[in-house]
């Protein structure tokens, strides 16, 4: 009961960002901005605290990447304001008010203040509006995020609940589970890392979560080439999937379907290779492989990621046959990008 639970809080996150992108205003605006945020701080603490500090014990670079992977709440209060056109001091200003708080809760208390600091610039005096967004602005972000925090840290336990239960089942089930559900967890703005983290998940479940993740970037590598959802995405989802949350989130049935798939039959071939992580948080794509790699014998490891990276491209080419008919929305629609716009008319 408790993973069937799991799965669906995991489908109603995933039905809410499409719902959010495409109904709220500045939707789409809002999660290009939380896109950019992840990409500013998930990405640098992902290669520099794990790929290149931890493995290689450099903890000069493991602490720059560590206090970049803190500062998801910074970034998101920032760049949401920015792009609903709020100056760049009001930005910074919420953006900084937000810096002890995490990524989701940052981006939603910064996405509602947002309408107000922008009537504010619209309609007080300039220098006395800064006064009124000092005084206003800090103090509810602050009070949204605080209340808006435990409901996420929640979501992210009744998830990680279902994958605490399927540790205790059967080993290939538990692989099938973690699978399909940790990728996807990382394709949202909870973020695999984190959950991973919150749960302290280690041994084969983790390194289940880390090759997982790196399968699916592998599938969305070719996937995303195949459906055309932009000629500058492919890579990008490849290198981080949370750089491209705004594409995702508003195609969820191509995307969501076949990566579960895709990354259940993946985790059931890290079950069967008995590979390993002992640290916790490594549920990322290329620093989760590198670090799989340093923490288990090498032809064994090889052998697993050449039948996770076979399964991911041709579930890639299955998925893109499926949904060649479905309503695919590009990144020129998503993002309003003129110039990738003519690059693919000409």
């Amino acid at each position: 009961m408790e993973i069937i639970l799991g799965v669906l809080v995991l489908l109603a996150v995933i039905a809410v960002m499409t719902l959010f992108t495409f109904k709220a205003p500045n939707g789409k605006k809002a999660i290009g901005a939380l896109s950019g945020a992840a990409c500013a701080t998930f990405l640098p603490q992902a290669f520099l605290s794990y790929a290149v500090g931890g493995v290689f014990h450099v903890d000069f670079i493991k602490q720059i990447g560590d206090v970049m992977g803190s500062l998801g709440g910074l970034a998101a209060g920032a760049l949401v304001p920015l792009a609903f056109g709020i100056s760049p001091v009001f930005s910074i200003l919420l953006g900084v008010s937000l810096l002890k708080f995490k990524l989701l809760p940052a981006f939603i208390a910064a996405y509602v203040v947002s309408f107000l600091i922008k009537q504010i610039q619209k309609r007080v005096t300039d220098g006395l509006d800064l006064i009124v967004v000092v005084l206003v602005g800090p103090i509810l972000v602050n009070v949204i995020a605080s209340l808006i925090s435990p409901f996420v840290i929640g979501i992210l336990q009744v998830i990680g609940g279902t994958i605490t239960t399927a540790t205790h089942g059967n080993p290939y089930v538990m692989g099938a589970v973690l699978g399909g559900i940790i990728p996807l967890v990382g394709m949202t703005p909870l973020s695999s890392m984190v959950l991973t983290s919150l749960i302290g998940l280690v041994g084969v479940p983790m390194a289940i979560g880390a090759l997982g993740c790196f399968g699916n970037s592998i599938l969305n590598f070719s996937l995303f080439r195949k459906l055309k959802f932009g000629s500058s995405t492919a890579l990008a989802v490849t290198i981080e999937p949370l750089t491209q949350i705004d594409i995702i989130s508003a195609n969820p049935v191509p995307i969501f379907l076949t990566n579960m798939v895709a990354g259940a039959i993946n985790g059931i071939i890290v079950t069967a290779f008995g590979l390993v992580v002992n640290v916790t948080g490594m549920a990322t794509p290329w620093a989760g492989l590198i670090v799989v790699f340093g923490m288990n014998p090498v032809v064994q490891t090889l052998m697993a990621v050449a039948l996770i990276m076979i399964n991911s491209t041709i579930w890639a080419y299955i998925g893109a046959f499926i949904f060649k008919n479905f309503k695919i929305h590009t990144v020129e629609e998503i993002r309003g990008d003129d110039s990738l716009e003519e690059a693919s008319a000409n």
